[in-house]
C-alpha cells in the first residue's frame, strides 16, 4: 500500500483529512499532512518531508499530492518526489483525495494516474 502525503497552505491538508475521516469514518494510517505556513523555513519543512515520507513508505512507495502547483508546499512536493519511489500530483481537491483513498491497493504509478484523473473529471461546470 503507497502512503499519501498531504503537503499543503495552512491547515488546508487537515481539512482535507476531516473529509477523509467523515466519507470512511476514520483516517487511513498511510495518510499525513505537512502544513506549511507563510512563516516557515522551506528547509526545515523539507527535512519534516523527508521524515514523513520514511513512516508512509512502507515499500509501496508515497504518492503527494500538492495544492497549488509552483507556491511553496509545490515546490517543497518538488523537492521531496527525488526520493525513491515518490511521485508528486499538484492540484489537491477532495475528488482526487476520494479515488486515491478508495484505491489503497493500487501500485504507486497507477495511484499517481488515478489522483490526476480524479481531480480532472469532478471539475464540471454545474449551472448557467
Amino acid at each position: 500500500m503507497a502512503g499519501i502525503l498531504l503537503v499543503t497552505h495552512n491547515g488546508l491538508g487537515n481539512s482535507f483529512v476531516d473529509c477523509v475521516k467523515h466519507v470512511l469514518g476514520k483516517v487511513p494510517p498511510n495518510l499525513k499532512v505537512l502544513s506549511v505556513l507563510a512563516s516557515d523555513d522551506p528547509q526545515l519543512k523539507l527535512v519534516e518531508g523527508q521524515v514523513l515520507i520514511k513512516q508512509l513508505d512502507t515499500g509501496g512507495g508515497v504518492l503527494i499530492l500538492a495544492d497549488v502547483f509552483g507556491a511553496t508546499p509545490s515546490n517543497i512536493g518538488r523537492q521531496l518526489c527525488h526520493a525513491e519511489r515518490v511521485i508528486g500530483v499538484a492540484g489537491l481537491n477532495l475528488p482526487m483525495l476520494l479515488r486515491v483513498v478508495f484505491s489503497p491497493d493500487k501500485p504507486l504509478p497507477e495511484l499517481a494516474q488515478i489522483a490526476v484523473e480524479g481531480g480532472r473529471e469532478c471539475i464540471v461546470k454545474m449551472a448557467g
